[in-house]
């Protein structure tokens, strides 16, 4: 039998998924805690083992197996942490943190304008592992890139520079560069044109310092003598796998307009596959273009990890507005902190339940909203005009989730519907009437993995194995 071992090193748990070719089925899963603290190969194995005796127990020889590759992506050790410089905050700089978190990358801060001393010894002193260095037009303002590039060399930043600006300023930042001894690499710009981001080539440069330096640098090489390639960082292999599945293959027709809610302990991730222009007449854009494939993360909308920052940002009141008649009276304070205290806490009792269910109830909330555009009224002697910001997302077609708290609860479709359209608040652009998937075998990530070997199959397995919610 010939096989795919897909893996996934994620922050938490490391996933393994075996893709019969033959039948384009799941053959089995498994999963155990990541070890990367000591040797992620420790975990690995045991899901390994549990692997193995999975696969067994459906009367089929492991040593029968011919496992064509085993490839992985990472999150593990925090995933990739980048540092984005750019120009002018809501446009080379907002576009460069648009790429960045494309790529898979987690971005820390963004700088704008011409950066000071301070500013430069933060991100020196920072656990950054890639610094995006943007900022111009094509042909336009060069003067403040190259300043940010002498502070860089100035102060010997010792990670990675991936330099996605002006083209007009690369030789003269190649020469300084090159002068200090700076590791850095040149792509397109990420801004080449005002408002017209470009963010393919920055995606697919970060993508290569994470297979080339990123994994050793988190001391993962042990992996790398057992699979053939730890080929992307795990939110990246996300994206490609919903990117596919909206477009299609080459033998498979795509589900159109689509969106990813994925719910963590850290953070809670939302994509979307869609162009986003207005979907009502009279509606007109206003800002950078929005990329077709977008990932927004949100740090402060976790299970645990971050369950005191959602209840920041979410407040007391909205998340009760989430929980059962039955249970209004939870202490939401001492539940969050009791989250927050035991990050690797599974809910048993059905009030802790419902307070899980009510937190990412309230989290998909304000991640949508953060996500997905807006509508600004604006009074002109014509009469009232609409602006767009961000992408119009009415009329997505499905909206997919991911993630334990949705996995393992009894009513996953009330929590992704905190995620819908609001009349009550339709400044928002939120899907109106979306059919919702559930991930339910932890698949997108592997099937990311597989879109780069066999796109036709991954599609067909991602039709066969999201489930829909009733």
């Amino acid at each position: 039998m010939n096989a795919y071992l897909l893996i996934d090193f994620g922050s938490t748990y490391t996933k393994l998924t075996v893709v019969n070719v033959e039948t384009e089925e799941i053959l089995a899963t498994s999963k155990d805690i990541t070890t990367v603290q000591s040797d992620i190969m420790i975990g690995f194995n045991k899901a390994y083992e549990t692997l193995k005796l999975c696969i067994e127990e459906k009367n089929v020889k492991f040593e029968d197996i011919n496992f064509i590759k085993k490839i992985a992506c990472s999150s593990a050790a925090g995933g990739l942490k980048m540092y984005a410089i750019g120009l002018v905050p809501e446009l080379t700089a907002d576009a460069a943190k648009k790429a960045a978190l494309g790529a898979g990358a987690r971005v820390m801060k963004t700088y704008s304008y011409e950066l000071n001393n301070s500013e430069i010894e933060e991100i020196k002193n920072s656990n950054a592992d890639i610094l995006l260095l943007a900022g111009g037009t094509d042909g336009g303002n060069k003067k403040c890139i190259i300043h940010n590039a002498k502070l860089i060399a100035k102060v010997k930043i010792e990670v990675p520079v991936l330099l996605a600006g002006n083209k007009s300023a690369n030789d003269e930042i190649i020469e300084i560069f090159e002068a200090a001894n700076i590791d850095y690499i040149v792509t397109e710009n990420v801004m080449p044109k005002l408002n017209k981001i470009n963010e393919k080539p920055t995606r697919e440069a970060i993508r290569k310092i994470f297979m080339t330096k990123i994994v050793e640098a988190k001391g993962m090489k042990n992996a790398e003598k057992f699979i053939s390639g730890i080929l992307m960082p795990t939110p990246a292999a996300v994206l490609k796998a919903a990117e596919i599945l909206a477009i299609g293959s080459d033998d498979e027709d795509g589900l159109g307009n689509l969106m990813v809610i994925d719910i963590g302990g850290a953070t809670t991730d939302i994509h979307s596959l869609a162009e986003g222009d207005p979907s009502n007449a009279g509606v007109i854009p206003r800002g950078l273009e929005e990329p077709f494939a977008k990932r927004t993360v949100e740090g402060d909308l976790g299970m645990r990890y971050s369950a005191l920052s959602l209840l920041e940002a979410a407040g007391t009141k909205k998340i009760r507005q989430y929980l059962n008649d039955d249970h209004k009276e939870i202490d939401v304070k001492a539940h969050c902190n009791h989250r927050h205290e035991n990050i690797m806490m599974v809910p048993q009792t059905p009030e802790e339940i419902f307070f899980d269910d009510a937190m990412a109830g309230a989290g998909t909330e304000i991640a949508m909203q953060r996500h997905c555009g807006w509508l600004e009224n604006v009074f002109t002697p014509m009469g009232v005009m609409y602006y767009q910001h961000g992408k119009d997302l009415l009329d997505v077609k499905y909206v997919i989730g991911t993630g334990g708290v949705l996995v393992h609860s009894k009513n996953p479709r009330n929590i992704l519907e905190a995620g819908e359209f609001n009349k009550e608040q339709p400044v928002h652009l939120m899907p109106r009437s979306p059919d919702y998937l559930i991930d339910s075998t932890y698949i997108l990530s592997a099937m990311g993995l597989l879109a780069g070997e066999n796109p036709n199959m991954a599609v067909r397995i991602m039709k066969k194995y999201l489930k829909k919610v009733n």
